[in-house]
């Protein structure tokens, strides 16, 4: 499964987008209890993982590489598969960052209430008349 992203858009300059393997298991924990309350709420959900690989070389058979890890996105599509919400961590304050597809502004939820990120998005789901 993709999300659209090319590889064009993970070159250069997106460095600092990386963050360590136990911070992206810490976020991909808080996106995980997210995904179970909208379980339950009978709104479907994925997480997204993306990793990125530097290859280098001197042009020998095998190139060198390192591999980088990213924030874990959760993505809420409505039956008819359209975006309504995306999840992420914020990567200074530790928050729930929610990008809603009726094009408000990004809301912040502290990470101590997960349950307030899955209301938020159950009540675009209504307000978008759950396609």
């Amino acid at each position: 499964m993709t999300t659209g992203r090319t590889a064009e858009a993970r070159t250069e300059g997106h460095e600092d987008d990386e963050v360590t393997a136990a911070t992206a298991e810490k976020y991909g924990r808080a996106l995980a209890e997210v995904r179970r309350l909208l379980g339950v709420r009978g709104i479907r959900s994925f997480v997204v993982h993306t990793h990125s690989l530097k290859l280098f070389g001197d042009g020998r058979p095998l190139p060198r590489g390192s591999l980088g890890r990213h924030a874990p996105e959760l993505v809420v599509r409505s039956r008819a598969g359209w975006t309504v919400a995306t999840v992420t961590m914020g990567p200074r304050s530790g928050s729930y960052l929610i990008s809603m597809r009726d094009g408000r502004d990004i809301e912040t939820v502290p990470a101590e209430n997960p349950e307030r990120v899955a209301n938020l998005i159950l009540a675009a789901q209504l307000r978008g008349g759950r396609a």
